[in-house]
């Protein structure tokens, strides 16, 4: 099959790997009908040293069930299902507390011997625990607001619900990505009054203000956080969801807070330390976040996009093949695409 490999930053291929097949009883074998590019591939795009063997990409893709291993009871071959961009048994004490990224016996796609999802058929471990089917057909317009489950959509919900948004809150997205987008529809679906938007690219703030944001703030740094208090009447918003990952947002994230609120980081951190000092201390700041528990939100998310609620799928600009995911790749890269749609 096809499938993508990263060798280094800048150099992404499509090539010829074996067929993935069942290796343990609780397997699937998934034949991938919609996947995408992360924002997060963009890291390694962008500073992985050079590999000689490359490492398969891709974490997010919906699919139909092709094969299924001896112990998977709850799937049947014909499912199209969504797959969270981790795996997990959903039975373990750590699924069970709604965090299946914990899981005891889960695991990360593209290691570890296991499928990426940039590819034409993915074999999913923990099948049972891991995969949601999905009540439409394999050729629904729904394909790509049901694929953001997979990560983009619930991780922006990730971010406004660890950050305690909530009717009559006020919250800041920091980043115009498509994290940052989901999470102001996810914020104007629990209810926030007030949504303030950090981002600098015109047509991605545009739609932040379809999806809900009431008020968009350009600047940056100092002068992005000064613009936020000004817009609180000083004091700042209960919530910051900080969707970029970076040591300077980080700090912003921190400028912008109001006493008694809540920080949630859900961009991959490209940092090690966070300036918790005697400020955040005496303003009674929290700071949470992490990697989603994609499959906790499932369930809850699914209704609203299949009755039409809400559409996080318009996070995608862009459609490739699979032969053009390389150049899905530059164009987020570029920022000339917000996110990449691969329909192989």
């Amino acid at each position: 099959m096809r499938a993508t490999v990263m060798y280094g930053a800048g150099d992404v291929r499509v090539e010829n790997v074996p067929d993935p097949g069942i290796q343990n009883p609780t397997d699937a074998v998934v034949r991938v009908v919609r996947s995408c590019v992360c924002g997060s591939d963009l890291w390694p795009y962008a500073q992985m040293e050079h590999s000689e063997e490359g490492t398969r990409m891709g974490h997010e893709f919906l699919g139909v069930v092709e094969d299924i291993g001896s112990e998977v009871s709850n799937l049947k071959r014909g499912d199209l299902v969504v797959a969270p961009f981790v795996w997990s048994d959903n039975t373990c004490d750590f699924c069970r507390e709604g965090l299946p990224t914990s899981c005891r016996n889960g695991g990360f796609y593209a290691m570890d011997g296991v499928d990426g999802g940039q590819g034409e058929a993915v074999r999913v471990p923990q099948a049972d625990g891991t995969l949601v089917k999905l009540p439409v057909a394999e050729d629904s317009a729904l394909l790509p607001s049901l694929l953001t489950l997979s990560d983009v959509y619930c991780t922006g919900h990730h971010g406004v619900v660890t950050s305690r948004v909530g009717p009559g809150k006020s919250v800041t997205v920091i980043g115009d990505g498509a994290v940052g987008l989901c999470a102001v529809l996810a914020a104007k679906r629990l209810g926030a009054e007030q949504i303030i938007l950090l981002g600098r690219h015109k047509d991605r703030t545009d739609l932040g203000r379809e999806f809900g944001a009431t008020d968009v703030v350009p600047e940056r740094g100092e002068e992005g956080v000064e613009r936020v208090r000004e817009l609180t009447g000083g004091d700042g918003t209960h919530a910051v969801v900080e969707a970029v990952g970076a040591e300077q947002t980080m700090a912003n994230a921190l400028g912008i807070v109001r006493h008694g609120g809540v920080v949630s980081r859900l961009g991959v951190a490209q940092y090690t330390s966070i300036p918790l000092g005697f400020d955040a201390m005496m303003g009674n700041i929290t700071v949470t976040g992490g990697a989603a528990p994609a499959r906790a939100y499932i369930e809850e998310l699914l209704p609203d996009i299949l009755d039409g609620s809400v559409e996080p799928g318009r996070v995608f600009t862009h459609t490739v093949g699979i032969d053009g995911i390389p150049d899905g790749y530059r164009a987020m890269a570029d920022r000339t695409a917000l996110k990449v749609l691969v329909q192989p």
